[in-house]
């Protein structure tokens, strides 16, 4: 099976040589049983293991999806495909047991799962990827306080409605995106840091600095499409810079 084929993936968004593959987290028996083909044995023990019936869903569509992608980008067969994680979780991978030249990055909120694939080469550059379905009903301004610095909470303070709503994920999609390319987890505390105002305001991408990592950039970009929001943090091609 080809990334190219008719399958439960699609390209979703290209941002300058990043690609971003949308993956259908719907309910689907042969779907699931065609992406449990794609996975290893470590990878079906862990599916397995799963209590709850989404997210053993989410982790082995998704799983396939990276793998079929990643085999095709890569010119490599599926068995030669492994997995690593550095010391916060986040996964890279091996070819043969060596490190692949390219990152990527995987989120999922059902039913959508977001893959976003840095291009193969040197040098490695480092990708975050976060997918948030809208959810009303949540204290907004309350979390807000915890992970927001003191622009953004201005910000979500003012705002109202869907607005306020639509806000809030930006805002979280985009810190969650940096983070996950950082590959620190939340030894980054959120509210130490804030998006860059214009992305506040509305625009779709933006540039930052982060003051642990000062020699590093990052590029921002807003992916939110109808009912979702999403973002990637991407450090750019160093001959665009």
């Amino acid at each position: 099976m080809r990334p190219t084929e008719p399958t439960w993936w699609r390209p979703f968004r290209a941002i300058g040589d990043v690609d971003v593959i949308h993956v259908d987290l719907g309910p689907d028996l042969d779907r699931e049983e065609a992406a449990l083909a794609w996975l290893d044995r470590a990878e079906n023990e862990r599916v397995r293991r799963f209590r709850v019936e989404r997210p053993r869903r989410d982790f082995a569509v998704c799983r396939a999806a990276l793998r079929a992608n990643l085999c095709h980008r890569l010119g490599c067969t599926n068995d030669r495909l492994s997995f690593e994680y550095h010391n916060h979780g986040k996964p890279f991978a091996l070819v043969d047991g060596r490190p692949a030249p390219l990152d990527f990055n995987v989120s999922h909120s059902a039913p959508h799962g977001l893959i976003a694939l840095t291009p193969a080469g040197s040098p490695r550059r480092s990708i975050g990827v976060d997918a948030e379905v809208h959810r009303p009903d949540r204290n907004f301004d309350g979390i807000g306080q915890k992970v927001y610095g003191p622009g953004e909470r201005a910000a979500l303070a003012a705002a109202r409605g869907e607005d306020k709503i639509r806000l809030f994920y930006r805002l979280w999609t985009l810190k969650e995106a940096i983070i996950k390319a950082l590959g620190t987890g939340f030894s980054l505390n959120p509210s130490r840091f804030e998006i860059p105002p214009a992305m506040i305001d509305g625009a779709d991408s933006g540039t930052l600095h982060l003051a642990r990592a000062p020699d590093r950039t990052w590029r921002l970009t807003c992916l939110s499409d109808t009912g979702f929001a999403a973002a990637i943090a991407c450090e750019p091609d160093p001959d665009d810079r």
